[in-house]
Formats: structure tokens, C-alpha cells, sequence
């Protein structure tokens, strides 16, 4: 029998999103180094975007964690142990989900939590599908903020945050620290964290990731503006805006931006933004640790680690993670 998943959405109403979402842009716009919440580029399109930008040949980031998982899988079961909570943050399309939950043994529950919801319920009602004995329960929360889980059983089992796809990258260095105190937080001592993230490498393999022939990555950052457009009200010309992708490799990330064309004023809710030519709006960053730095950041945070894994050129590397 196949159990009927029940999502737990937590978002605010929507007035309320949008009045955060319309705070956060003037806000972001109003900076002197214009910069924009990542958060907002992952609505249902560009979900949907970022799903097409890993099947590029560009990005060698999912292919790659895909190849570890295969080789590694059993291992990585092997050390979340029996009858655990398996809580997934940013559940994206499921795949590496699937490889995952089909060697843990007798998983207690399995709790997706991501911001789109439409996304979600899809992935979710999949999963069910495919894995009827697993109790799924699917949470639309922001996981970059604090959050509560249903309880899955009448005592606790152990938790095991999932968190793939490097999206830890995603988050400057002070951001991604606090997240990961958060995640120990939820776990609880004795808890894990199984993790993903991109190592540093040339940038004749990072750059054309984020800068694909087929313009997907364009595409998906200028969503964020018609979006914007969308639910605020805004009059941004796409087309007076161009993706731009680069690699700082002193600071180990890629910067995303959207550069203004030329010089212009765009209304949002009644208020008015000029950009410069060539002024750029701050959208996303993808860091690419060294093994040292991010074993500083998961230490701080409270974690010690007991496996890791890499494919066969180092280009990524995913770890099981305990709290002290």
C-alpha cells in the first residue's frame, strides 16, 4: 500500500511572502554593490531551469556527485545506520534521492524540505511511489532559516540531514557556517550530515559550468528579473541585461551577476532603481573548497568527519559528517 504523503507547508501567505520578497529586492537594490537573496532565482521556472542545467555538458557538478553515489552508495548507507530520519534540504528532482533511499536499511522517515512547493509535492509524490513502505513527508519551509520537523515515531530516531548538489557552495562563508550550526542544531548530538560540495580546481573546468553554449544558465538567471516583473509589478527589460559568470579564484567561488547594458531606470512597487551601464547586480556565488577550508568550516561548526569519498579527478567530494 502506498502512503499518502501530506505536505507541511510553512511558507508564509502570500501577502506575506511577496511583502518579503518585495523588502528583500528594494533592499538588495538599494545597496551600493547591488546584490539580490539567491533564494529568490529557485521559484517553479527556475527549478525547472537549474533541473535543465544539470543534464549540461558543461556542468560536471551532478554528473560527478551521480558517479561518487553509484561507486559509494552502500558505504554511505552503511554509516547513516538503521531506522533513521533522512531529511533532505533543497530536494531538487529526487534523483540522487532514489540511489540513496534504495540501499538505507528500514529508513524511519524520509523529509524533504524546500522553498518551492509545486517542485516538491512532485518529487514527493514520486518518491512515494517508488518507495511505498517509507514514510515521506514533505515540508515547504526556507531551510536557511530555523524550521520544525513533525514528529515520525512515538520515541526519537536518529537524524541524518542529506544535503547534495553543493548547494553549501552557494553560500558565503559567514552564511554557510551559521547553516551548518543550524543543521547540528536539528540533528542533535550523534546526528549526521551527509554532504556534497564542489572542490577547487582550473578554471578551464569551472568557467564554462556556469557559462553553457545553450544559454541555460543565462536563462535561469534572468528569471530571477522576470519574476520579479511577475509577482512585483517591476518593468525590467531583459534584454538590458546580460549574464556574467566569472571565476575568482583567490576567493575559491564564481560569481553570478546580471550586468545592466546601458543606463537605465526600472520601477518596482512605486519606487524607482537607476543602474549604470555596466553595473552589475550580485545574484549568486558557488564556492569550490579546498579539502582544508571546508573541514574548518564543519569543524566550527561542531561536526567531525568519518568517511569521505571523491570521484576518480577530484573534482568533488561528498562526506558523512557526525556532531560531537
Amino acid at each position: 500500500m502506498i502512503r499518502t504523503t501530506r505536505t507541511l507547508d510553512r511558507t508564509p501567505a502570500r501577502s506575506t511572502g511577496l511583502d518579503r520578497f518585495r523588502h528583500d529586492v528594494l533592499r538588495g537594490l538599494s545597496l551600493p554593490k547591488k546584490d539580490l537573496p539567491c533564494k529568490y532565482l529557485y521559484d517553479e521556472r527556475g527549478s525547472a531551469l537549474f533541473d535543465e542545467i544539470c543534464e549540461l555538458d558543461e556542468y560536471y557538478l551532478t554528473r560527478t556527485e551521480l558517479a561518487i553515489l553509484h561507486r559509494h552508495v552502500a558505504e554511505m548507507a552503511e554509516a547513516i545506520g538503521g531506522d533513521a530520519e533522512i531529511i533532505e534540504l533543497g530536494s531538487g528532482s529526487g534523483l540522487k534521492t532514489r540511489l540513496l533511499l534504495e540501499h538505507l536499511r528500514e529508513p524511519r522517515a524520509y523529509l524533504p524540505v524546500d522553498i518551492s512547493v509545486e517542485p516538491l509535492r512532485r518529487s514527493a509524490s514520486d518518491l512515494s511511489r517508488r518507495f511505498p513502505a517509507i514514510e515521506i513527508i514533505p515540508v515547504c519551509d526556507d531551510f536557511t532559516g530555523e524550521f520544525e520537523l513533525p514528529a515520525t515515531g512515538p520515541d526519537p530516531a536518529r537524524r541524518v540531514v542529506y544535503f547534495p548538489g553543493s548547494t553549501i557552495g552557494n553560500f558565503r562563508p559567514a552564511a554557510a557556517q551559521r547553516l551548518l550550526r543550524s543543521i547540528a542544531r536539528l540533528v542533535g548530538r550523534g546526528g549526521g550530515l551527509l554532504i556534497g560540495f564542489d572542490l577547487d580546481k582550473d578554471e578551464s573546468i569551472i568557467w564554462p559550468a556556469y557559462n553553457d553554449r545553450r544559454g541555460i544558465s543565462a536563462a535561469f538567471n534572468l528569471n530571477l528579473l522576470a519574476r520579479i516583473n511577475r509577482e512585483l509589478g517591476a518593468d525590467f527589460d531583459l534584454d538590458a541585461f546580460a549574464h556574467r559568470a566569472d571565476y575568482w579564484r583567490t576567493e575559491e567561488r564564481v560569481e553570478l551577476t546580471l550586468v545592466s547594458r546601458r543606463e537605465q531606470r526600472v520601477r518596482i512597487s512605486e519606487q524607482s532603481i537607476t543602474f549604470d551601464a555596466g553595473e552589475p547586480i550580485h545574484t549568486e556565488d558557488s564556492y569550490k573548497y579546498t579539502l582544508e577550508h571546508f573541514a574548518r568550516l564543519t569543524d566550527r561548526a561542531g561536526f567531525s568527519i568519518e568517511c569521505q569519498w571523491f570521484d576518480e579527478k577530484r573534482y568533488f567530494c561528498v562526506q558523512f559528517l557526525t556532531v560531537d
